[in-house]
């Protein structure tokens, strides 16, 4: 069910040079109850009075639980009225906020042997919430999901050693880190140099045993989204979360 409510900042801290990582409480003391994949939101005005909201996914691992803190990636825009608002909000300071919204979640009655998750940028938080469903979905079901990261380099890879912490622990998860610009100073045996399209054919996308979820970038949604079809995939099995730079 969509709710209204107030948002009070109780922790952040900076994931990139221009990714801030923001963790909110309800102000009411509120739990908030979301499925993994949906997002919020936040609710403001320009400062000419004039209405205004910027959508941003929740990224608090959960499984279709309520979590006492929603955390988000917010990206800084140079000038932009989101940013303004978010990057300078200081701890106990509030913001309105709605939700949860969106379809983007892994289904329980899916009939797929493996999830291709994509993403760059901010695109990579609803599968940050998604870890404790594909957890279970390793271990109850047998599925297998490849998450395909793009970041220009290993500054902007956001999450990324939980990531990889998390694919330590489970064998049915590989997490490869794209990097555009330049390879980590410390390469993992999954690394690959250029863009999240350029390792996909890699994996072998399989037409009756895959499904895909691209975030992030509307090119790079695009790119695969060609891709994958050329591949085989069905449409259906493809799903689709495109992120826009919020001024």
């Amino acid at each position: 069910m969509i709710e209204h409510f107030n948002l009070k900042l109780a922790d952040s801290h900076m994931l990139a040079p221009s990714v801030r990582h923001l963790a909110f409480e309800r102000a009411d003391g509120t739990p908030f109850k979301f499925t993994p994949g949906q997002f919020i939101q936040i609710h403001f005005s320009y400062d000419d009075g004039k209405p205004t909201k910027r959508s941003y996914s929740v990224g608090t691992p959960a499984e279709d639980s309520e979590v006492g803190r929603l955390e988000l990636a917010v990206s800084f825009v140079e000038g932009g009225a989101a940013t303004k608002l978010l990057g300078g909000l200081e701890h106990g300071g509030t913001v309105d906020a709605s939700g949860p919204y969106g379809r983007f979640c892994l289904m329980d009655d899916d009939a797929n042997q493996r999830y291709l998750l994509i993403a760059t940028g901010t695109g990579i938080t609803p599968y940050r919430a998604m870890l404790p469903k594909i957890e279970r979905l390793i271990a109850d079901r047998g599925k297998r999901v490849a998450l395909l990261y793009g970041a220009r380099n290993e500054q902007e890879l956001l999450y990324g050693e939980e990531f990889e912490a998390f694919a330590g622990k489970h064998p049915g998860f590989t997490f490869h880190a794209c990097l555009s610009r330049a390879a980590r100073a410390a390469p993992r045996p999954n690394d690959r140099r250029g863009h999240v399209q350029d390792a996909l054919s890699e994996l072998a996308p399989h037409p009756e045993h895959d499904i895909a979820y691209l975030c992030g970038n509307p090119d790079m949604i695009d790119a695969n989204f060609t891709l994958l079809k050329e591949l085989g995939l069905p449409i259906k099995n493809i799903r689709r979360e495109k992120y826009v730079s919020s001024r």
